[in-house]
């Protein structure tokens, strides 16, 4: 294929001298771009047999962050139990906790299907729409948790009573 397309832009060349013109400074000019735009097509640097150049990769990259989703995972079962073996006026802060991890996990996961379905690359105005309001709803959200939590009965109290009723 290559060797056709290779053959064609020399015949191209050969009938329109504005072509070969455009080919010749075009393989001789410097950019930072891998292919350069000719009206025949991209001329691209380097051989099909070139290897692609690769970010150098990190063990690190992407791994704080899953360690952090899986341990606040982790960590909301033995929190659940707590918030609900105590009383949660005796211990407010436990209450809090659990509603700020509940929240926190909550916009993870939300989040992780927006770059997943909406990621502003594919969607650019949609994408971040939809990010911008996800955090917007967080942040409303761990808003009025504190507020019903330091001004009203709280968040294992109010589950407590709904589920005695």
């Amino acid at each position: 294929m290559a060797s056709l397309l290779a053959t064609s832009r020399h015949a191209l060349a050969r009938r329109s001298p504005i072509f070969a013109k455009s080919l010749v400074s075009a393989r001789f000019a410097t950019t930072q771009s891998d292919a350069l735009y000719v009206p025949g097509g991209p001329i691209y640097k380097g051989t099909v047999n070139d290897p692609t150049d690769f970010p150098t990769p990190s063990r690190m990259h992407g791994s704080h962050h899953w360690s952090f989703e899986r341990l606040l995972s982790a960590s909301l079962i033995p929190l659940t139990g707590a918030a609900f073996a105590t009383s949660p006026s005796v211990h407010p802060v436990l209450d809090g906790l659990l509603g700020v991890s509940l929240i926190v996990h909550s916009h993870m996961g939300f989040d992780a299907m927006l770059v997943d379905y909406l990621h502003p690359r594919k969607f650019p105005v949609l994408g971040h729409v939809a990010t911008w309001t996800l955090r917007s709803a967080t942040v409303g959200v761990l808003v009025g948790v504190y507020q019903f939590n330091t001004n009203d009965i709280g968040l294992t109290e109010l589950i407590t009573k709904v589920w005695s009723a």
